[in-house]
């Protein structure tokens, strides 16, 4: 990516939630410890079944007297709904902010030329009153900027910065084997800690209970996780089949099938052997090995 680049991630939408309850609602729901965001500090999180299943992933960025929610636009109507399902009788407010702001995305590199900045996932600091933050999953995928839609090509314009093409950054995040496209269709098919939650930094074992964090816990400390989500690329062929097989034996399942595809595959003494010669339907597959590994 350019140094001078910026994406604007149209496909990102934004809750707002605010209210004098608003943290320990959060608090109670979510994997990633509340206490950690602050006016200087991002985090990233998900929102799991009771069963510890996936459901929703968002970063959480401190604003004003609340917090907004980043998360996948196509999916923010239902994240709505169920966050109002366990708001009972919490004072709290929850608005859909997604046709007033934006998320754009820009390099790491020029967000340390920011004053106040620092080289610290997650770390956050204020451009135009708006806060722009290093993603807390990983520094590879640079900085992130909410803005109102209506101040968005100023700040670009102020920050020296030129619009390129977002699926530079899609693809960037797919090497680094994180998925942000059709993340619905892992819905109640994957375990959160399989999403590799733990390493993006998603997870906050030491914090109280949370929906699902008894199976998750579990999970952690019984060394129970036999499979994990990858991003897979397609050397040769077509994909006409969901099941992944390496010298014909069953090793995993295609969940996410796009441009930019993720499979649910099976660990071999807790590692995955990355020069396999594996087959998705009539195609050539290749796993793509994760900066974390």
């Amino acid at each position: 990516m350019n140094r001078n680049s910026v994406y604007i991630l149209e496909d990102r939408g934004l809750l707002y939630i605010n209210g004098d309850d608003v943290k320990g609602f959060l608090q109670n729901i979510i994997t990633n410890n509340i206490e950690n965001v602050t006016e200087d500090r991002s985090c990233f999180s998900a929102l799991l079944t009771p069963q510890g299943k996936y459901l929703y992933d968002f970063i959480i960025i401190k604003h004003k007297s609340g917090y907004f929610l980043d998360c996948e636009k196509k999916i923010i109507e239902n994240l709505y709904k169920q966050l109002n399902l366990y708001k009972l009788r919490s004072k709290v407010e929850i608005l859909n902010l997604s046709n007033e702001f934006v998320v754009a995305s820009l390099t790491k590199e020029k967000f340390l030329e920011l004053e106040n900045s620092k080289d610290e996932n997650g770390f956050t600091i204020k451009f135009r009153e708006d806060p722009i933050f290093l993603d807390p999953r990983s520094d590879k995928l640079g900085a992130r900027l909410v803005v109102n839609l209506e101040k968005l090509y100023l700040s670009i314009k102020k920050l020296g910065l030129e619009v390129s093409d977002v699926n530079e950054y899609y693809n960037t995040s797919h090497e680094l084997g994180i998925a942000q496209i059709d993340t619905n269709k892992l819905q109640d098919k994957i375990f959160g800690i399989e999403c590799n939650f733990e390493e993006l930094n998603g997870i906050d074992f030491k914090k109280g209970c949370y929906v699902g964090q008894e199976n998750t816990a579990r999970i952690k400390l019984k060394d129970k996780l036999s499979k994990r989500l990858f991003a897979i690329k397609v050397l040769d062929g077509e994909i006409n089949s969901e099941e992944i097989t390496c010298e014909e034996k069953n090793i995993g399942k295609l969940l996410i099938n796009n441009k930019n595809p993720f499979a649910l595959l099976k660990l071999e003494d807790k590692s995955f052997n990355f020069d396999k010669d594996l087959k998705c339907g009539d195609a050539k597959i290749k796993v793509l090995r994760p900066n974390w590994i």
